[in-house]
């Protein structure tokens, strides 16, 4: 064999004990188990001394937005030191396939806040396979699946409008939903507090779900609300998919804002009458109170009508300005999900004009404070200065019901990493390690086993990935080993992009990318299509 390695503590991802084995490695896939005491010793190339440490299969990110940062990065230490193995990109409902050139510019500076403009990019793709060809072609430090982006779908067929699609729009956005699917998408995302993905109705959304069901993939809803309208929204997903047929996967399923304090129960409860009524229903979250999006993303859905540049227009025109100032503090945003913003908690992570950077790791209220002004007058510089690409942290969440729904039978691990800005949120760096080590060892909210199992096995089978997300043998060699007793995320709110303690080898198809804790120049990711499993 390639690889064996010695005396380790297989933490397999099923949730069962873990117990100590050999594992031998051989062109990228597991091919022998010894337990101890068991059969002949393994023999190899080479063999790495486990003692001390776990080995579990790669963990499965199940909700990244590292479309770009996969082509700009090689290194892409941030997922990889983490023992990141897997990705889902195209979430949120907007990404850079399927477009067209006039689509695509509009994609990139929709979602400079979270990718970067892409400046740096050569697009030579516009199809979803075209995007997944590119991958392969270019290299990619962890593997990759993606999501057909609802919204991008939507901005391609009938612009940025606000009003229900024609028959022959909607057929176009389900032709394109197909064609994503049959190039190797695994599902369909959507963002439904963001524009234009926003704008579509329930029926709509229905048809297109019912086009992700023939591929048997899933949908995975940002839905359209996280606040005040929180438990409607997880309701309205759940009986939108029962009546298409589609699978249904919640993105960073949490209960925020003050309206939500201790419902998680709530939500679970509605999640577990779905279940036992035969639904097919999973959701991932990340182990921390604060979200993370776009200062854009809180205006009404109304004043993001036309695309960045109408949006820009309405800012700048000080009664419609106004206007958007009383839909964000009084009445409710449908951006902020229906709950009157609160400058206090938006936190500026990152500004892309160098001359705003001092906003970064301060509130829109503290900044408003020392420049003697309200919040609102300081916001709408920052978004007009920085041309919507600002970045924040949204510090509405709370920890009881963050614990609670990490417990639940269908949960699994998404980091929703931006890595964009200079203060970016420390679950891009930390969600990982933090899950096993805070999480697992300090708290005890999961068990080291179970926790293994959320963030392995149970994505991959949402994934519908025959040969990956468990130890066993002819599985694919996707391997992470961690030290029980010391791993933990090293990224904090004031540092976030410190790497992650005690994951000292990580492997992708049998190669190491992550060896005695230093990154290597493997290259060993690929895409990881739909119509490969």
């Amino acid at each position: 064999m390639d690889l064996v390695i010695r005396d380790a503590r297989v933490i397999d991802g099923t949730g069962g004990a873990s117990y100590r084995a050999d594992v031998g490695v051989d062109a990228g896939r597991v091919t022998a188990i010894r337990r101890e005491g068991g059969g002949p010793a393994l023999t190899g190339g080479r063999v790495l001394d486990a003692h001390g440490l776990a080995l579990a299969p790669g963990f499965i990110d199940m909700h990244a937005h590292s479309d770009l940062a996969l082509l700009r990065d090689p290194d892409h230490s941030a997922k990889a030191a983490q023992g990141v193995t897997l990705e889902v990109l195209g979430q949120d409902g907007l990404s850079y396939a399927p477009v067209d050139d006039t689509t695509l510019d509009a994609v990139r500076r929709a979602i400079t806040g979270w990718n970067g403009d892409g400046g740096d990019i050569d697009f030579d793709w516009r199809s979803v396979g075209g995007y997944l060809d590119r991958l392969d072609r270019q290299g990619i430090a962890v593997n990759a699946a993606y999501l057909v982006p609802q919204g991008t779908v939507r901005m391609l067929a009938m612009g940025w409008e606000d009003r229900p699609a024609t028959p022959a729009e909607l057929d176009r956005m389900r032709q394109l939903v197909a064609e994503g699917m049959e190039q190797g998408a695994v599902g369909m995302s959507s963002g439904l507090t963001y524009t234009p993905g926003m704008y579509a109705s329930d029926a709509e959304l229905t048809e297109l779900c019912r086009v992700v069901a023939r591929y048997d993939g899933y949908y995975c809803p940002h839905h359209r609300s996280y606040g005040a309208g929180a438990l409607q929204a997880y309701e309205e997903m759940v009986g939108l998919t029962r009546e298409a047929g589609c699978a249904l996967h919640l993105a960073h399923a949490t209960m925020n804002f003050g309206v939500n304090k201790g419902k998680a129960p709530d939500l679970l409860a509605l999640l577990d009458g779905a279940l036992d009524a035969g639904a097919d229903i999973s959701l991932d979250t990340y182990p921390y109170t604060p979200g993370c999006t776009t200062l854009v993303a809180m205006l009404p859905s109304w004043a993001g009508e036309g695309g960045p540049e109408a949006v820009l227009a309405r800012l700048r025109d000080d009664a419609t300005a106004e206007r958007i100032r009383h839909h964000l503090e009084v009445t409710g945003s449908d951006g902020c999900h229906g709950v009157p913003i609160e400058w206090d908690t938006i936190e500026i992570s990152g500004v892309g004009e160098p001359s705003l950077a001092g906003h970064v790791g301060r509130t829109v209220e503290e900044s408003a404070r020392l420049r003697g002004e309200e919040p609102w007058v300081t916001a709408r510089r920052l978004l007009i200065g920085d041309r919507l690409g600002s970045t924040i942290l949204q510090h509405v969440g709370h920890e009881e019901n963050v614990r609670a729904i990490m417990r639940h039978r269908v949960h699994t691990g998404g980091s929703d990493g931006i890595l964009q800005g200079a203060k970016p949120h420390p679950r891009a760096y930390g969600t990982f390690p933090h899950y096993l080590g805070r999480y697992a060892r300090e708290l005890g909210v999961l068990g080291l086993e179970e926790a293994v199992a959320h963030l392995t096995s149970r994505p991959a089978a949402r994934l519908r990935l025959a040969d990956r997300g468990l130890v066993r043998e002819g599985y694919r060699a996707d391997l992470v080993l961690f030290d029980p007793d010391t791993v933990a995320a090293g990224s904090t709110f004031e540092q976030p992009r410190t790497l992650p303690v005690g994951i000292p080898h990580v492997l992708i198809d049998g190669r190491f990318v992550i060896e005695d804790g230093v990154r290597t120049d493997v290259l060993a990711g690929r895409s990881v299509r739909r119509a490969s499993r």
